[in-house]
């Protein structure tokens, strides 16, 4: 019986099209496999707490989003170099471009993570000299679809307030140069690692002895002004004369709060303290503002080194803030008293360039105790860097050398969760 022509035809078409569903079903699959999953994007102890719910589809974030470096192994061979005073190397230091150009990201990978972003309906915010970071904005809604992630919210577990997280660690399509992301969720943002005075002669808790061995000249017998330099750099000449100090903050100050230390403590009206803003911050503080943070860092770097520039470095991306004092190049040494829980992987990368180029960053280790919960976070627990615990100093008396000096009870510490023991 002769086949309709009709029925002729769709069997010689089936086959066709059966083979091209399978072969889109196999791209389609192969798609989804070709995707690379990111870590160190959820919070300790998530997966314990319920989320109340969703992040608001069109709120916006700023993002920072982090490339790995390049020739790792040789980067590493260089910082060994650096600091083996037998190695010919040793403290030939990188310039900031010089290290752009032999560790950072290519320009190809730069403008590939650009392109993604800008394709996920990104807006690129800011862009980085090392090609290290690139800061975007973009709405829930675009972060959860170009990350494969839903925002969630949760109610903290130890502070009265709620917080946003991902569901899952975010994934990005494999071969593209992202290494992690930066605000994501706002668990830890950076906040001062908890320096509080304690009643008179009384450590504990709150890690300070003040008062009962009180040697200082200042109100009381605090340390003020010259106190410092005569009990660390007595009879030192230097001032700092010709250097600059950089400081990472995270929240502005009051400049009178400056102003008026400078009078009490005998210092030279003429220090130079200069603000270099970040991210759209105004480094305004609302009425009412706790800077004591701030001004205490400033304060004592303008004790220890009144002939030295200080940068103040002040926005609302830890990551960006570290990477501009990395790119700026302009501080050796350098101090952060905030701690946070950020992805570690970039921030890492970024102290190396600190490393490679000459700077020391110093970091406060924090007040919790080297064996209470979460006693150590980042960045102090990162090996290239230097972390600095609380000591308690006395002096011969008011203005005068260095005695003795205790270390906190409480002064931070502990095992970092991030880092194995570096060489």
């Amino acid at each position: 019986m002769p086949m309709n022509p009709i029925c002729f035809a769709f069997s010689k078409v089936r086959p066709r099209l059966l083979r091209g569903l399978m072969a889109a079903a196999l791209l389609t699959t192969a798609g989804a496999a070709e995707t690379l999953a990111l870590h160190g994007h959820i919070p300790p102890g998530l997966n314990h707490l319920q989320p109340t719910g969703r992040l608001s589809a069109t709120t916006n974030l700023n993002l920072a989003i982090g490339l790995p470096l390049r020739d790792k192994e040789g980067l590493s061979k260089l910082l060994q170099q650096l600091y083996d005073p037998a190695s010919t190397n040793y403290q030939h230091y990188l310039s900031a471009p010089e290290f752009a150009e032999r560790f950072g990201p290519t320009e190809q990978d730069y403008q590939a993570v650009i392109e993604f972003a800008k394709r996920n309906g990104f807006t690129v915010t800011g862009t980085h000299p090392n090609r290290v970071v690139l800061d975007v904005r973009a709405s829930v809604a675009s972060i959860e679809k170009a990350f494969q992630v839903t925002l969630r919210v949760y109610r903290h577990p130890t502070e009265p307030r709620d917080f946003h997280a991902p569901d899952a660690e975010p994934s990005v399509p494999a071969g593209l140069p992202i290494l992690d992301i930066s605000g994501l969720d706002d668990y830890m943002p950076p906040r001062p690692v908890g320096l509080r005075r304690g009643p008179a002669g009384q450590g504990g808790d709150t890690n300070v002895q003040v008062k009962a061995y009180a040697t200082g000249s200042g109100p009381g017998g605090d340390f003020i002004g010259n106190d410092f330099r005569a009990a660390y750099a007595r009879g030192v000449p230097l001032t700092g004369l010709g250097q600059y100090i950089g400081l990472f903050e995270f929240g502005p100050y009051f400049t009178n709060d400056i102003i008026l230390y400078k009078q009490a403590a005998g210092l030279p009206p003429s220090i130079v303290v200069s603000n270099i803003l970040l991210d759209g911050f105004t480094g305004i503080p609302p009425a009412g503002a706790d800077d004591g943070e701030e001004a205490l860092d400033i304060d004592m770097a303008m004790c220890m080194a009144p002939g030295a520039t200080i940068l103040v470095y002040e926005g609302n991306s830890a990551i960006d803030i570290f990477n501009r004092m990395a790119t700026d190049n302009l501080a050796k040494q350098m101090g952060c008293s905030f701690g946070f829980l950020p992805p570690p992987s970039t921030m890492d990368q970024v102290f190396q360039q600190f490393a490679v180029q000459g700077q020391t960053m110093f970091v406060a280790s924090g007040d919790g105790g080297a064996y209470s919960t979460n006693a150590i976070f980042a960045p102090a627990d990162d090996p290239n860097i230097t972390s600095v615990g609380g000591t308690s100093l006395t002096t011969s008396g008011a203005g005068g050398p260095w005695q003795s000096e205790t270390t906190w009870i409480g002064s931070g510490g502990g095992i970092s969760p991030n880092y194995a023991i570096p060489t």
